[in-house]
């Protein structure tokens, strides 16, 4: 039976054959497509497998199966299913973020939601909810409301999963924080972090992971040696709730190349509501350098180095109200912890006001040991103080428990117009575009642990396409003079030296997306001397009008361009290998002129940084040589002058 799907325009009701066919033959399959065609994903309630009638699915991307038949289901819900009914809905709008990659988004899929029962006369109901967009298909499991009783879920088991062709590998991250290895799907050291990037042999590249993970327990992914390149989801923990109740989306992104799974990346945000806080005007992104010194002097010193710089915020970190690592921490005093400054010399209010003057906001770091017991406390209080944004230290993650203490955390972070950054494990599912005040996150591989540049050209196909990463970007600790005997630079451990070049560095403020970006991580204002080229760091924003990937290759290389009003801004990375690349500036406005200031690594550079800036008028018809030094990069600013 062919339905029919009403799309809505201002004035006109128009009708089209539907996306989603039902077919009432014996094999009971339902196919939805994407409203480009390409996608398609195919689901049997009633396929015999060892004996027993197992729901499976099937996605297809231009007749070739990226996902083939694999299983669907979840707790008792896996067998002996029967079809109630079929119904099917379109979606296309646009909506405006508070902030994003973009200004605009759209938002078009088509709908599919079976209704599924276990005995035809039975009045408990499963749907599985289905939207094929353009970018990806993504699924979730629906439970409605059962007003006669059995309205109680207990949640231990799913049992999605993803069946890919032959030969075809992951990128693996065992957790948050670790490296990525491109992996065979079979023997896996442990689960493989959200999201999960795929290559297939035909040249496909696929991305599976979660959205709208509030309410639930966190799903990694798992491969068991009796299903050949088979990839299970696995739940860290048990979910009891009352219907109605639904489970995250999964999705599945496709993408002919690499660079398509970040430009797409907004359809994880489109699986989430939209915003929910009425007033979003308190909510600013910007550029944000840590103070390391927990004093009043080296506060201001950070306000007076931010406002020199057109940056927006200074943070106060670990141990501004003590060792935050014990239970009695207090979080409401300030009570510098003697093991970072035995002088404890720090007036917060008084860098607070001072930062007021200068139109500087200040953010603090709480444990979640604090958080915990302090958390409707602390908020109010901070906000009467005149901090601008929280950062959550070494937060839980994983638990039904834990998940929906943060999510709801953050939203009383909203109820006192506090902005939010979340550390450690935490990995976004598009949470922040219903509550916009969560501006980023960590759960990277950043430069805390001062990754090679292989990391670094992976970060943008894996964590990225999850969204927005605080990879807290550094500058000046470098081995400018040459390292100490003992292999440390200045008294900063060799660890803790950057491995890449400076050009790299300013490039990944371009590369990688954090509207609140966080620059000079390890630095302090007394480590600038006068480099020309923290220019890029001063006019690159922190957030985007438009963004394209120009180029990249896994693990290699990228260049990402990113739009700003008039003006755009292109960062290019290489790994450990020294590269010669061409980036074509067809992606600016037909008959614009533009000044491009180009900031690249140069060996002969007469400053310690070793960073060139040329200058040349550039168009759309232009394009450029770029010469990459190993573990380098090139940052450009394209400035309009039309």
């Amino acid at each position: 039976m062919l339905k029919l799907i009403y799309f809505l325009i201002p004035g006109l009701l128009l009708s089209f054959p539907s996306f989603c066919q039902s077919y009432s033959s014996s094999s009971g399959t339902t196919e939805i497509m994407s409203p480009d065609g390409n996608l398609r994903m195919f689901v049997n309630p009633q396929k015999v497998i060892n004996g027993k009638t197992r729901m499976t699915f099937r996605i297809d991307y231009k007749n070739y199966s990226v996902v083939r038949e694999s299983e669907l289901g979840i707790q008792s819900w896996k067998e002996d299913l029967i079809i109630k009914n079929v119904t099917t809905s379109t979606h296309d709008t646009t909506w405006k973020p508070v902030y994003g990659e973009r200004s605009v988004y759209r938002d078009n899929y088509n709908q599919c939601i079976i209704h599924l029962t276990k005995d035809s006369s039975a009045r408990s109901e499963l749907q599985l909810i289905i939207r094929a967009y353009n970018e990806g298909i993504a699924f979730r499991y629906f439970f409605p409301e059962q007003p006669d009783g059995g309205s109680y879920v207990h949640i231990d088991n799913e049992n999605t999963q993803f069946n890919f062709p032959n030969e075809t590998k992951a990128w693996f991250a065992p957790k948050a924080q670790a490296e990525y290895k491109c992996l065979p799907l079979s023997n896996w050291p442990g689960e493989g972090e959200r999201p999960l990037t795929l290559v297939l042999k035909n040249g496909l590249f696929a991305c599976i992971g979660e959205a709208e993970m509030v309410n639930y327990s966190r799903t990694k992914f798992i491969v068991k040696p009796e299903k050949e390149n088979t990839v299970f989801c696995s739940m860290y923990d048990c979910v009891d709730e009352i219907t109605p109740f639904a489970s995250p989306w999964r999705y599945v992104m496709v993408a002919e190349k690499p660079g398509q799974l970040l430009e797409n990346n907004y359809l994880i945000l489109n699986l989430n509501p939209a915003c929910k806080i009425e007033n979003t005007s308190w909510i600013k992104p910007g550029k944000v350098i840590r103070e390391i010194t927990l004093s009043t002097q080296g506060g201001k010193e950070c306000i007076d180095f931010a406002s020199a710089h057109n940056l927006q915020y200074i943070e106060f970190d670990a141990g501004w109200y003590g060792y935050e690592y014990i239970a009695g921490s207090d979080a409401t005093q300030v009570n510098v912890d003697p093991r970072r400054n035995k002088n404890r010399d720090l007036n917060l209010q008084e860098v607070i006001n001072y930062g007021k003057e200068k139109n500087i906001g200040v953010l603090l770091y709480v444990n979640q040991r604090a958080l915990t017991r302090q958390l409707d406390e602390i908020l109010p209080l901070y906000k009467s103080w005149g901090i601008k944004g929280v950062k959550f230290g070494f937060v839980q993650v994983g638990s039904h428990r834990w998940t929906t203490w943060m999510h709801d955390a953050v939203k009383k972070a909203a109820d006192n117009q506090l902005m939010v950054d979340i550390h450690d494990e935490y990995r976004p599912t598009g949470f922040s575009r219903t509550y916009p005040n969560l501006l980023t996150q960590e759960g990277i591989r950043g430069n805390e642990e001062m990754p090679d540049a292989i990391n670094n050209t992976t970060l943008p196909f894996t964590r990225f396409v999850a969204g927005a990463g605080d990879y807290t970007i550094c500058y000046y600790k470098q081995d400018f003079a040459g390292s100490a005997k003992d292999g440390s630079l200045n008294g900063i451990p060799k660890a803790k030296v950057i491995k890449t070049t400076s050009a790299h560095q300013l490039a990944l403020a371009t590369v990688y997306y954090s509207p609140f970006q966080f620059l000079f991580w390890y630095d302090r204002p007394s480590d600038y001397q006068n480099e020309p080229e923290i220019e890029f760091f001063e006019k690159v924003p922190a957030v985007w009008d438009d963004m394209k990937v120009i180029q990249g290759e896994i693990g290699q290389y990228i260049t990402v361009a990113r739009q700003s009003g008039d003006d755009w801004f292109v960062g290019t990375i290489t790994n450990t290998d020294a590269r010669n690349l061409s980036i074509s500036l067809d992606f600016l406005p037909k008959g614009k002129k533009f000044i491009a200031r180009i900031f690249s690594d140069d060996p002969l550079a007469k400053t310690r940084t070793k960073v060139k800036i040329e200058q040349l008028k550039v168009d759309a018809g232009k394009t450029l040589d770029v010469k990459l030094l190993p573990s380098g990069g090139q940052a450009i600013w394209l400035k309009n002058i039309d």
